[in-house]
């Protein structure tokens, strides 16, 4: 089998989740299989950590410098069967530099595990929809092949004309993932995963929540969000964790019922319910809104619920609250097929022919 060399444009470096997820993490999996990934990221760890600590000046100071050394490697002569681009080259650079810079190394394939597009149709400037509007229209259809998270997404690249694309989800190491069984004589744990920037999910549901924590004597956990985030809870005081990816495992082994809300709206339907995957990898049942991707990944009734209304959410974090059973029975099916379709050995056979396949012109579907 012939190795080809691959040259991946990601956004970030190991600390991005994106990048981490949907690229990094397949790396040393994808040199088994005869790829070799050359990694060029365009916003590194020191410029998240100056972003996570509030020097946004620095930050973007960073991201200057390391924005034109992108275009210095773009312009510098490789020798590579294949570019994997994470999205896009630039984010908000207009189509018509984009479309040069990507023909300097092309073939290529891009990635999408949310709906980037968005970002520019949907913006609140009418400059930057009508300058960008179509941009990520234009980047897939001169792919070879588009990988898509979820069918949302996939969709939109069938339509913006591009000439292939693959679904691949986004998954765990489910080796890295252990499962814990808690006993049930302690206080149930309902736990959310996430960032401040996906906590107003929570809030839209914290009346919800309060309800039910203090029916059923439950507990609440949320890893992630703001610190202050707590204090906007009435008559109920929960568990706000920082989040790291050396903790995350062992923060979600703490949890019971792991919950995903989220709005109905187009940006939404674009996510790849990640966190519904990293529950069901620790053995957890979950509860999460019916819209987009979680209904794929959520077999209602069997590795959880699905729910739109409030009296749904009600009911079924009720139904699992006081059913020890229950939860046990659909932490073990989440589990299996986590391990079955949503995890990282599942997925990299099918990630390696679709990037071999392109390299040669070619895409598995």
């Amino acid at each position: 089998m012939k190795r080809i060399k691959v040259l991946l444009f990601s956004k970030y470096s190991r600390l991005g989740p994106s990048s981490r997820l949907r690229s990094l993490q397949y790396l040393p999996l994808l040199q088994e299989y005869g790829i070799d990934v050359q990694v060029h990221a365009l916003f590194p760890d020191a410029y998240l950590e100056e972003l996570y600590r509030g020097s946004s000046s620095a930050a973007w100071y960073r991201a200057w410098w390391h924005g034109m050394q992108r275009l210095m490697q773009l312009l510098r002569r490789s020798d590579h069967d294949l570019t994997w681009i994470e999205g896009e080259l630039f984010p908000y650079l207009p189509n018509w530099i984009e479309s040069a810079l990507a023909r300097s190394v092309t073939p290529y394939v891009v990635d999408y595990d949310d709906a980037l597009f968005h970002k520019y149709d949907l913006s609140q400037s009418p400059l930057i929809r009508r300058m960008l509007g179509r941009k990520i229209d234009h980047v897939m259809r001169g792919a070879t092949c588009v990988i898509a998270g979820n069918g949302y997404l996939a969709a939109r690249a069938l339509q913006a004309g591009a000439t292939r694309t693959a679904i691949i989800p986004t998954v765990v190491d489910d080796q890295r993932y252990t499962t814990v069984t808690h006993g049930n004589d302690r206080q149930p744990v309902i736990g959310w995963i996430g960032s401040p920037a996906t906590e107003s999910y929570v809030l839209d549901n914290r009346e919800v929540l309060e309800r039910v924590c203090t029916k059923h004597g439950a507990r609440l956990m949320l890893v992630g969000p703001h610190p202050g985030v707590a204090q906007q809870f009435n008559g109920l005081d929960p568990e706000v964790t920082t989040w790291s990816e050396d903790s995350e495992v062992a923060l979600i082994n703490r949890m019971d019922i792991g919950i995903m809300p989220l709005r109905d709206g187009p940006w939404e339907r674009g996510k790849c319910g990640y966190k519904i995957i990293q529950y069901m990898a620790c053995g957890l049942p979950v509860v999460a809104s019916a819209v987009g991707t979680n209904n794929a990944i959520v077999q209602d009734g069997e590795n959880g619920f699905l729910a739109d209304e409030p009296s749904a959410w009600e009911e079924r974090l009720g139904q699992l609250i006081t059913d020890w059973s229950l939860r046990s029975r659909m932490g073990r099916s989440g589990r299996m097929r986590v391990e079955n379709e949503y995890s990282l050995k599942a997925q990299a056979p099918r990630l390696a022919e679709v990037l071999r396949n392109a390299g040669q012109g070619a895409c598995a579907a």
